[in-house]
């Protein structure tokens, strides 16, 4: 299908269908950086700027690579070395960049909504890559591709959340992606990270790890977003590892097939073990590989590309 959106800006307003757009073509640019040349020339002429109001690793790099390899140039914009620690306001620093003839802006920021304002504002293609607490779409996206190419589908799976699920825009995400392919969801972590009101959107809540990875097919683990809590959550970290942490021990209480997942950084030690971390129902690796072929997609489908000519 072709897309017909200028931006992507959450996975709460994706229907199934384009959900899928975005996974079939993202596997077969995953299959482009199999290649000895892993460029393709889709955003030749192009200018894609990376403005990450808020820090990051992992995203800002994978969006810079998925850029490149289809052939764009990339400006990655730093808040603390601009105008915006002048007192410019976000939409005249977004809107002068767009003035230098911006074609896409990928933006992180702290504040809920500042992707959907910007993509008001703006003739560019806006990616949303973190807003606040809302919504992490490539994420989400990353996510769901690789667990439907590791379990070779994502309805009927069970898929248990663990963690800082109220301040997590992963897991929102995650949440609306998977519902709306037709996969289970239950969320676990401490009463104060989980409420009852996660109900609404069709999950399952639960405080009991036990119960929640019994039978789950996929454990998605989250860190503890201390920068966005106004209080703490739990009396220590030790109590949430205690309660909440997966070590080897507890990973036999889940199915020998299980899958164990994490959006990064790993707090080692804390919500995961090392040893299952980097063991043979780890994943983790694999979902940074798949998020630069993911990114590649979003770039190339909101650009107005075919699933049909991503080889060319």
């Amino acid at each position: 299908m072709r897309w017909t959106r200028k931006d992507l800006l959450d996975l709460q307003s994706l229907s199934a269908d384009e959900i899928l757009a975005v996974l079939d073509t993202a596997r077969e640019f995953k299959a482009v950086g199999e290649r000895t040349i892993k460029k393709v020339p889709a955003l030749r002429g192009k200018t894609v700027v990376n403005l990450f109001v808020e820090p990051s690793t992992r995203t800002r790099i994978s969006f810079e690579l998925a850029a490149q390899r289809l052939s764009a140039d990339v400006i990655n914009f730093t808040a603390e070395a601009s105008s915006l620690r002048k007192g410019e306001t976000l939409k005249d620093t977004a809107r002068n960049l767009e003035a230098l003839n911006a074609d896409f802006i990928i933006i992180r920021h702290s504040a809920a909504g500042a992707p959907h304002f910007l993509a008001r504002v703006l003739g560019a293609h806006v990616v949303n890559a973190g807003d606040g607490a809302h919504e992490h779409p490539t994420q989400g996206l990353l996510d769901v591709f690789t667990m439907r190419e590791k379990k070779g589908r994502v309805a009927g799976l069970k898929v248990t959340v663990v963690g800082d699920i109220l301040y997590s825009r992963v897991a929102r995400s995650n949440v609306w992606a998977l519902r709306r392919l037709g996969a289970e969801v239950t969320l676990c972590g401490p009463p104060t990270l989980v409420p009852p009101a996660f109900q609404r959107m069709g999950c399952r809540v639960t405080t009991d790890l036990r119960l929640a990875i019994a039978d789950a097919d996929v454990i998605n683990l989250l860190r503890i977003q201390h920068e966005r809590q106004r209080k703490t959550m739990f009396p220590s970290l030790g109590e949430y590892t205690s309660l909440f942490g997966i070590s080897r021990a507890r990973l036999r209480e889940a199915r020998p097939d299980v899958l164990i997942m994490h959006p990064g950084p790993i707090n080692r030690g804390v919500e995961v073990d090392s040893d299952v971390a980097d063991g043979g129902h780890s994943v983790i690796l694999e979902q940074v590989t798949n998020g630069l072929a993911v990114r590649m997609a979003v770039l190339y489908l909101i650009n107005g590309g075919e699933s049909s000519g991503v080889a060319n």
